[in-house]
């Protein structure tokens, strides 16, 4: 079976951001308990977007991934890990509005040996670098990882735009790795219609002080 979970978000935040089911309101968790879940087709009308699933009392997070802009949907790219939806999950999005004209709103999952979170960068000038920070508490990538290992990235900047490079700086500005990004997909038969850069496996150890940096270019 399928359902339809919807929700009118608010911008840049998780909290009260609880997607429902269209028909009943109810949330993932008292709607289809123990229901195995192995694709999620997570839809935005701009921008970009992040979404969960998450235990709403523990906090831990079951699956994780990025949305597609409306109508680039495809069944085979949206398949995800399985996973047993519990009684306390609920289904969260981060969505992010495009930014203004010669700005890029962007945002990436950061996986590492300690956990995984979303960074945004919000608001950065074309062609010119942008730290990214932790979506709930603001921090740097050094100062949340500090001692972990930096294992996967995947990025998403805001509709129509390129991602021209992901940079890791050390705490003196050194750059120590550069991952070239590029355009999502804009047509429902194109590849990487979710990601303007996706790199696994990586293994780089986090320093004090580090951060991701991201360059973009608006449409």
């Amino acid at each position: 079976m399928s359902k339809v979970f919807t929700l009118t978000a608010t911008d840049g935040r998780w909290d009260g951001n609880v997607l429902t089911d269209s028909i009943s309101s109810q949330s993932i968790g008292i709607l289809i308990p123990n229901a195995t879940l192995n694709f999620a087709q997570a839809n935005y009308a701009g921008g970009c977007m992040a979404w969960r699933l998450q235990n709403a009392q523990t906090l831990q997070v079951k699956a994780r991934g990025l949305g597609n802009l409306a109508g680039l949907d495809c069944y085979d790219s949206d398949k995800i890990k399985p996973v047993t939806v519990g009684q306390n999950d609920i289904l969260t999005v981060f969505p992010q509005p495009p930014s203004a004209g010669g700005q890029t709103n962007s945002i990436a999952w950061i996986q590492t040996s300690k956990s995984t979170e979303l960074f945004t960068a919000t608001d950065a000038t074309d062609g010119a670098t942008k730290n990214m920070t932790s979506a709930v508490n603001s921090q740097t990538l050094g100062d949340l990882f500090f001692g972990s290992t930096l294992q996967r990235v995947w990025v998403q900047v805001q509709d129509g735009a390129t991602l021209d490079k992901v940079e890791i700086v050390d705490e003196m500005g050194g750059v120590v790795m550069t991952l070239q990004g590029g355009v999502r997909g804009a047509s429902g038969g194109s590849r990487s219609n979710q990601y303007n850069l996706y790199a696994f496996p990586l293994g780089v150890p986090i320093g004090k002080g580090w951060n991701i940096r991201t360059t973009a270019t608006s449409a």
